[in-house]
């Protein structure tokens, strides 16, 4: 197991700054949409920090099931230590563990706590089965001889994830047991009952409910939202720990014949041998070091979506599978631009090649009006479709996945879709989405949408709505452009290719024409805008020479490698705007319409660092050292915030604090996609140049 087992170095030795307990957080994923977080502390800072948030059909979607968790040990001469921690408002914070915690670390991607109290050392783990809205809090003695009392107390608010944490959303809850056997339910809406079991010697329970108030989530308090909520709990479980016996408590959704169908050592060592076969599977470049870490973060964003069950029935029909990915933890769901740019990263560099035309195939059924959908709604069963650009990185995933697998069969299948995208986009489609007839270059935009991947929006205000023709969009119609003509060809239509072609190479000619602009020697991020034409230094330019077609004259790349290098680049992602801007906001804080001001404004985005470097590669070729030297910065990075992931976002100056979701999935998936890309013997499809 060592070798799979990943130490952070930063714990290598004992902890005494609780500051770096807060402010470090782990993540376990189900497949479903569920997860498991916290603090490495076992102090909930944030609204979703729970041992499991269920992913449930529509109407519920994820639900908070499981929030926490007391652990009390009591040895033979009576004295006792409390693990975990919790902080009140008014009352000084509690983390009486961490004197104890010796180490954390992931183990095959999952979290494992080493606590040390003089020659006793228990080892606490965290798993959900894949598939299951099911948590394992898992104890075992790896040192001592004696045995010892261990206690547990759940609490628990049952909420829709993303509640408020004041909320009583659900009244009041039922306790039921039977043959060791324990339910907590609400009257509300279907939800499920949280089951519980403890697996171990001498176990009981003693029913004692209690309830914790004043309750502080500093992370949600920082950000302006609800921050002080209550607890409850019906009891405590004990049992004996000793060497010779671990003790387990299991709490989950599913019916009893699921929750007892495995011992818990035999559902941890099924979890172990499929993260195992994830690594194995992948790419060679990424199954060892910081990547492998990546290879199993990946894993966390690919799911079965749990609230779409007439999709999934369909699937299964035309003996298909439903698949999709959760834009990022804690609180996003599936996006389709997420999707799309994320999904070689996620799938085909790690050889999850099925569930990548999966993916493709699922999204292909949503389209509407000649677009993928832009997200699906927490609980809801359709999509909405204000996106501009996610249609246009559709072709280019789907050129991705030919490339890795030759499977004809689905292009041949999402043909006709692919047209109709186009025809829709030249005859003009929602949101003023639509080709330009006396130039051939694509214009979208409406009041009050944003349909870009620049799309943060307070109320009413949609604060860079870049109406008007973006050169991104353009950038990726001429690349779709591009694919299908050829695609055509190869599919024995000439006529249609040729038409195809001919679209594109007027958007081509048209793009150099009117995008570059000659006094910054850059381009202009949007042209016939509100304003006029917008010459804002922004990433956005980096696509018209990162992908397979690049739209722009090869004669300016290095011009515009060379500006976004210099004002745009940092160790973990490019800024959205060039410093300098009256706009540029340095740092990413304060309530939602604060960090919202700041979102597309300057703030880094780790995801940028794919299609730079791409456009890095395409002006240097001969230079793959080079280019991997990019992706230093974020081997610090996976210990800074969610332990072996990448974050959503950081701050636009040093020390670039990481900032938003987490653990973000194109953050993951471009990181780990330029990790192949950059190998010293590529395969030679690890690359989008």
């Amino acid at each position: 197991m060592s070798e799979w087992t990943q130490q952070m170095p930063w714990l290598d030795s004992p902890l005494e700054a609780t500051d770096l307990l807060l402010t470090r957080e782990w993540l376990v994923a189900n497949g479903l949409g569920g997860y498991a977080c916290g603090t490495i502390a076992g102090v909930a800072s944030r609204r979703y920090h729970s041992l499991l948030i269920a992913a449930l059909p529509a109407p519920l979607g994820r639900q908070i099931m499981f929030n926490h968790l007391t652990e009390l040990l009591r040895f033979e001469d009576g004295s006792t230590i409390t693990f975990g921690g919790e902080e009140r408002h008014g009352s000084p914070l509690q983390v009486p563990g961490a004197p104890y915690l010796k180490s954390f670390r992931l183990e095959l991607g999952l979290p494992v706590w080493r606590y040390d109290i003089d020659s006793v050392a228990i080892e606490k783990r965290i798993f959900l089965p894949h598939q299951q809205n099911s948590v394992y809090v898992n104890y075992r003695m790896v040192e001592g001889k004696k045995p010892i009392r261990l206690k547990l107390r759940p609490s628990l608010h049952f909420r829709p994830y993303d509640a408020p944490v004041g909320s009583s959303h659900y009244g009041d809850y039922s306790f039921q047991s039977r043959d060791d056997r324990y339910e907590i339910s609400v009257q509300a809406m279907n939800l499920p009952p949280l089951r519980l079991y403890l697996h171990g010697q001498r176990r009981a329970f003693t029913l004692e409910s209690t309830r914790l108030e004043d309750v502080l989530y500093r992370i949600e308090e920082t950000r302006g939202y609800d921050s002080r909520g209550t607890l409850w709990s019906p009891g405590y479980f004990r049992a004996d720990l000793t060497p010779e016996q671990e003790v387990t408590l299991v709490g989950s959704t599913e019916g009893w014949e699921t929750v007892l169908a495995l011992r818990p050592m035999e559902a941890l060592k099924a979890e172990h041998n499929r993260r195992r076969r994830l690594i194995e599977e992948a790419d060679a470049s990424v199954r060892t070091g910081s990547p492998h870490q990546l290879v199993l973060a990946a894993d966390q964003f690919i799911i079965t979506p749990a609230g779409r069950i007439e999709e999934a029935a369909r699937a299964h029909a035309a003996g298909d599978e439903v698949r999709t990915v959760i834009a990022g933890y804690h609180w996003f769901t599936d996006w389709g631009r997420d999707t799309m740019i994320s999904l070689e990263g996620l799938t085909l560099t790690t050889g999850r090649l099925v569930e990548a035309g999966y993916i493709l195939r699922t999204f292909g059924h949503y389209v509407r009006d000649g677009l993928i959908p832009n997200m699906f709604p927490e609980g809801e069963r359709d999509g909405l479709y204000h996106t501009a650009d996610a249609t246009l990185w559709y072709f280019h995933a789907l050129s991705r996945y030919l490339t890795y697998t030759k499977d004809r069969a689905t292009l041949q299948l999402l043909l006709p879709t692919l047209l109709d995208i186009i025809e829709h986009h030249n005859r003009g489609t929602r949101f003023g989405i639509g080709i330009d007839p006396n130039d051939g270059l694509l214009r979208q935009g409406q009041q009050g949408y944003q349909l870009t991947w620049m799309d943060a929006k307070v109320g009413d205000w949609v604060v860079t709505p870049r109406r008007g023709k973006a050169v991104e969009i353009n950038a990726l119609w001429y690349n779709a452009l591009c694919l299908l003509a050829n695609w055509l060809r190869e599919e024995n239509d000439p006529a249609r290719a040729d038409k195809i072609a001919q679209e594109a190479e007027r958007a081509r000619r048209s793009f150099n024409k009117r995008f570059w602009y000659a006094d910054g020697g850059y381009l202009y991020d949007v042209i016939d805008g509100e304003n006029g034409d917008d010459p804002a230094c922004r990433p956005n330019q980096i696509f018209a020479i990162s992908l397979p077609h690049p739209i722009l004259d090869e004669q300016h790349w290095p011009a515009v490698l060379k500006v976004v290098t210099d004002r745009l680049l940092t160790p973990v992602g490019l800024r959205s705007l060039a410093p300098g801007h009256p706009d540029y906001k340095a740092r990413y804080y304060g309530d939602l319409r604060a960090r919202d001001a700041a979102y597309h404004q300057g703030t880094v985005w780790c995801w940028l660092i794919g299609p730079y470097i791409d456009a890095w590669q395409r002006v240097h070729p001969l230079d793959r050292a080079g280019a991997r030297r990019f992706l230093q910065g974020f081997q610090d990075h996976l210990s800074e915030v969610c332990i072996g992931s990448i974050s959503e976002i950081c701050d636009a100056e040093a020390p670039f604090a990481p900032r938003g979701c987490v653990a973000q999935a194109w953050s993951v998936a471009e990181v780990l996609r330029c990790w192949a890309s950059t190998a010293e013997t590529p395969n030679g499809k690890g690359t989008t140049t």
